[in-house]
Order: C-alpha cells, then sequence, then structure tokens
C-alpha cells in the first residue's frame, strides 16, 4: 500500500491557514489567507476572503477575471460604481460567483449575518485591482 507523499499531495489543514487583516482594516472586518500564488504576480493564485458581518468593499475591479466559490455563510454581491448594500444580491455557501474583468463591482457581509462569509478566489494575475473612487474609504461599514 503506499503512502501519502507530502511532497506530492500537500495538505494544510484548518488550524494552519494563517488568515491576515489589511493593516488599515479594523480587527473582525476582513482577513484573507493566501493558499497559492500570488495575485499580484504573473500566474494562477487562490486565495480565501473572509468578510465578517458589518463590512463591504468599496465599488472595485479587476485586470483579469476572478472566479469564486462561497465556502460558508452568505456573502452579498452587487454590480456597479454605485455602492448601494440594500440592492446587493445574496450568494450561499455553495455559490460561485465570477467577476467580470473590468467590471466594477462590490461585496461583503451585511450587518445581520449570522456568521462571516468565507469566500475562495482564484485565477490568473496580476489582478491590478482599481478602487473607482480613490478618494472614499476602501472598506465600508453598513
Amino acid at each position: 500500500m503506499s503512502r501519502l507523499n507530502p511532497a506530492e499531495t500537500i495538505i494544510r489543514l484548518p488550524d494552519a491557514i494563517r488568515w491576515e487583516s489589511p493593516p488599515d482594516a479594523p480587527a473582525q472586518s476582513v482577513e484573507r489567507a493566501t493558499l497559492a500564488g500570488v495575485e499580484e504576480e504573473y500566474g494562477q493564485y487562490l486565495v480565501l476572503t473572509k468578510w465578517y458581518p458589518a463590512y463591504m468593499s468599496a465599488p472595485h475591479f479587476y485586470r483579469t477575471d476572478r472566479l469564486c466559490v462561497v465556502v460558508s455563510g452568505v456573502w452579498w454581491c452587487n454590480s456597479g460604481s454605485d455602492f448601494d448594500p440594500g440592492a446587493a444580491v445574496p450568494a450561499p455557501a455553495g455559490s460561485f460567483v465570477k467577476r467580470v474583468a473590468g467590471t466594477p463591482h462590490f461585496d461583503g457581509a451585511l450587518a445581520d449575518a449570522a456568521e462571516p462569509a468565507v469566500i475562495a478566489v482564484t485565477g490568473i494575475g496580476p489582478v491590478d485591482q482599481v478602487w473607482v473612487d480613490p478618494s472614499q474609504p476602501w472598506l465600508r461599514r453598513v
């Protein structure tokens, strides 16, 4: 019987995944865990994003498509340049969301969420994220 070769099959258990908050984000607002690759370098990447209740991103877009699967919770998504959380659409766990390159959007978790929304995001970098209105905060409390 063969044994698992950790050089060929790499497993990282949940307690070994390192979550980080952006330096300018309040505690328990948004966190990210990079599992493979780097979004700002050439090549494929895979990151987890965790949106805590009552936080959403400001409208932004990327140079490349992003493919997203909601792992847990409910991710609230909307398209367009106008930040309107009330018009966001729920994507519950198991949902697939494709963010089309060059199209503005925003997302996160609404204030009444029972738990954070965790999203697995993959694509080809560099993503070159652009904020629609960089004079406004990138993180919004809703």
